[in-house]
């Protein structure tokens, strides 16, 4: 085997998260999120010696391909899109294991006779029937495919022998009833130990950092308050429209999109009290509390707390952007939002009077994901009008560039005290030396190890979902009143900067 360069973020790692050998089946292994992530991640981690010899996977979809051909598209797609790049000598070793099966999705048969090759696999390979299940299908077929391997053999529900692992891909509902419902069927089939709600921004390494910066570092977690912080912005901005997406996305919109899992996930991760310990059970305790402590917003003042906008023909650096009423799959007419701010409190003791603004939009003037605490000023202007009347930031950039910036105001040299604001910054790039893994890489590596500690649990999932669909069910009341537009290649609508200006606040340039 080619030894491949050490990842420092890794050191002293390897012997500890070695998963045992097993068999990764992904479902709607033709879709893209298996050619540019799923499979590249697998070959990556298997690059950093992170998978055992003994692993197979099996793509499972419902059109006729050979394992052959199978394993030359495969490594097309790792050659794009894998950390590591494919060498001859370590792609052979791993196609290998490397497997297609057609089926439906919904037929009995086809299921058996999937039981049977995994089973002809694991003699083949040397794999005690420990099985990982990636959903990543239409969302109309996760129930379907759960129900499907449970009554067809191949869920190990006895608690005991080979493990059983179920990933599903989200979005897992569309509303509070749909998740209700989606999580109750699963745990009809499953344990809730075996189910893997996967949100790949927890992935991250600048989402994770969160808990680090905050709780391995003295300086920080004493100011992470209401007592030092005046608000915090969360960011997550699109350069592309919704690029013929039409058909899903105008079902979907933005608030289901990315705020309901992503946006949600990341701003529980920056509220969230300090874990008794990083196991799944403690941490996500903690990112429950903060979605429960969630403010409800009072009726008849919505728009005070929520906007939204749709984004209008325009640019993103020089490249035209039709208007999302033009694009292929839209409805004529349709209200569905591109763009949405929120004004939320979280009601504890920790963040009680702290505005939280989260936003996410498509056709913005870059693509940028980054959360942003902003101080409060000093309590007395020491040198007068000289002084800087910019905020102290702290902000974690979670892509693209990850790393972290410290904002603050410093002297300008020479022989008055004009001050003015500078930047002090950390880069992962930079400073390690090395391209941070991919986030696919570390979930599906978490799932073999049965590690659930980055994926969300049932009543997480439920919590988000109760906030978001109070808004769905006003914008319903509302749809007469039509939908604000901004220009693509802006920061939306006029009335979100208005949202800020009410409270002296303004959002953050980036």
């Amino acid at each position: 085997m080619t030894a491949s360069a050490p990842n420092p973020l890794r050191q002293g790692l390897v012997e500890d998260r070695l998963p045992e050998p097993c068999t990764v089946v992904i479902f709607g292994a033709s879709g893209d999120l298996t050619k540019r992530k799923l499979v590249p991640a697998l070959y990556s981690l298997m690059a950093d010696r992170l998978l055992p010899p003994q692993f197979a996977v099996v793509g499972y979809a419902r059109k006729e391909v050979s394992d052959t051909a199978f394993r030359g598209e495969m490594k097309e797609w790792c050659g794009k899109h894998a950390r590591h790049k494919p060498t001859e000598e370590l792609w052979n070793q791993f196609e290998k294991g490397i497997y297609f099966h057609t089926g439906d999705y919904d037929t009995p048969e086809d299921y058996k006779a999937l039981k049977e090759r995994l089973d002809q696999i694991d003699k083949e390979r040397g794999i005690p029937g420990n099985r990982m299940f990636y959903v990543s299908t239409p969302p109309a077929t996760f129930p379907i495919v759960v129900k499907q391997l449970s009554e067809n053999g191949l869920i190990n529900k006895t608690g005991t022998g080979p493990f059983t692992r179920v990933i599903i891909e989200k979005p897992f509902g569309t509303d509070l009833q749909s998740a209700r419902d989606l999580n109750a069927h699963c745990l009809k089939h499953l344990a809730e130990d075996q189910i893997y709600r996967i949100d790949h921004y927890l992935g991250k390494e600048t989402v994770q950092n969160l808990m680090v910066f905050r709780f391995a570092n003295s300086m920080f977690e004493p100011l992470w308050n209401n007592r030092y912080i005046d608000h915090v912005q969360i960011t997550g901005a699109e350069a592309l429209g919704i690029e013929g997406r039409g058909g899903y996305f105008d079902h979907a919109g933005i608030l289901r999109d990315m705020v309901q899992n992503h946006l949600f996930q990341v701003m529980a991760l920056t509220a969230m009290e300090p874990p008794v310990t990083l196991n799944a059970t403690d941490l996500r305790d903690e990112k429950v509390k903060v979605l429960k402590a969630l403010r409800s917003i009072p009726d008849g003042r919505f728009d005070e707390f929520v906007v939204r906008g749709q984004y209008r023909a325009g640019s993103v650096a020089g490249r035209p952007i039709p208007s999302y009423q033009e694009e292929a799959g839209v409805t004529a007419g349709s209200t569905t939002e591109t763009y949405v701010a929120l004004k939320m409190f979280i009601d504890n003791w920790r963040w009680a009077g702290v505005p939280f603004y989260l936003r996410s939009a498509k056709a913005m003037p870059k693509k940028v994901t980054e959360v942003a605490l902003v101080f409060k000023d000093a309590p007395h202007r020491l040198f007068g009008e000289k002084s800087s009347n910019e905020p102290n930031v702290l902000s974690i950039r979670i892509q693209p560039d990850e790393g972290i910036s410290v904002r603050f105001g410093s002297k300008v040299p020479g022989n008055t005290l004009d001050i003015h604001p500078v930047n002090m910054e950390f880069r992962y790039g930079t400073s390690f030396g090395t391209e941070p893994p991919e986030a696919y890489e570390r979930l599906q590596l978490d799932c073999m190890l049965g590690d659930q500690a980055l994926y969300t649990r049932a009543d997480e999932v439920e919590a988000s979902w109760k906030y978001i669909s109070r808004i769905h069910d006003e914008w319903k009341r509302s749809f007469a009143r039509g939908i604000p537009t901004y220009e693509a290649g802006t920061w939306g609508p006029d009335e979100s900067d208005a949202m800020l200006r009410r409270s002296n606040q303004a959002w953050r340039r980036l």
